[in-house]
């Protein structure tokens, strides 16, 4: 069978084989190590002016709040989990109730984030581990987050640097790995990786603001099928700029 290889006008090709439609990534160019360091602090300081209003878009008045927010938020929207979060504080207000909520009633309050049996599953344990370890409240390190039912290092950088103001590493989602991996701070994929290359690059303090500018930027404009480089506030600098 033939193959035809396709340009797309923002640059990417596609190769289309029968009915089947695969698409090529184009590498960024690389960055010289000495320019990276500049580099960064300049893309920084454009999202910064064109994402002023970049904040965590999940909603949360109490560390807990956020922490089951963020558990429910894998494999879903922030904007889904929005949506269910409201019954379920007011149903489960505290650890203590989590711990003896009832799986069925759990389950089909957050049915609607996907997984939610194992999301249910994870809450209920995060409540008793909360309730045994640390008397219902959220604790503010790292270490003691990640020992927790659901808990890995990306959602404890999300309580961390949100409720507690503490910048302890930067949260990296799709949208971070993606973003990040364009504009050349990092060559690799796997988030423990991407997290490592991104910290020596931004001073502490900028850490948890730089995962909301790269994921606002991620949603607003650098998207996954069709990055918007017209509009980009980095076109001019992205290694990997269609324009």
């Amino acid at each position: 069978m033939k193959r035809a290889l396709v340009k797309l006008k923002r640059g990417e090709p596609v190769v289309v084989k029968g009915k089947i439609t695969l698409r090529v990534v184009r590498k960024p160019r690389r960055i010289s190590k000495s320019a990276l360091g500049p580099y960064a602090r300049e893309v920084f300081s454009r999202l910064e002016r064109a994402h002023p209003d970049a904040h965590c878009e999940l909603d949360y008045e109490t560390p807990l709040q956020l922490l089951i927010a963020t558990i429910l938020s894998a494999q879903c929207t922030d904007k889904r989990v929005n949506m269910v979060t409201p019954l379920l504080f007011r149903t489960f207000p505290t650890a203590a109730s989590l711990t003896d909520a009832p799986r069925e009633k759990l389950e089909e309050i957050i049915r609607s984030t996907g997984f939610f049996r194992n999301k249910a599953k994870s809450l209920i344990g995060l409540g008793k581990a909360l309730r045994e370890r640390h008397n219902g409240d959220v604790p503010d390190s790292m270490d003691a987050l990640v020992k927790l039912p659901g808990v890995g290092r990306k959602t404890a950088n999300v309580v961390l640097g949100n409720a507690f103001r503490k910048n302890e590493g930067v949260v990296v989602d799709t949208h971070v790995a993606r973003v990040s991996y364009r504009l050349g701070l990092t060559r690799a994929k796997d988030p423990v990786t991407i997290e490592q290359d991104l910290v020596p690059l931004f001073p502490r303090d900028q850490w948890a603001l730089l995962s909301h500018l790269l994921i606002f930027h991620g949603r607003r404009v650098c998207e996954a099928r069709r990055p918007k480089c017209e509009i980009c506030v980095l076109n001019d600098i992205c290694p990997s700029s269609s324009l």
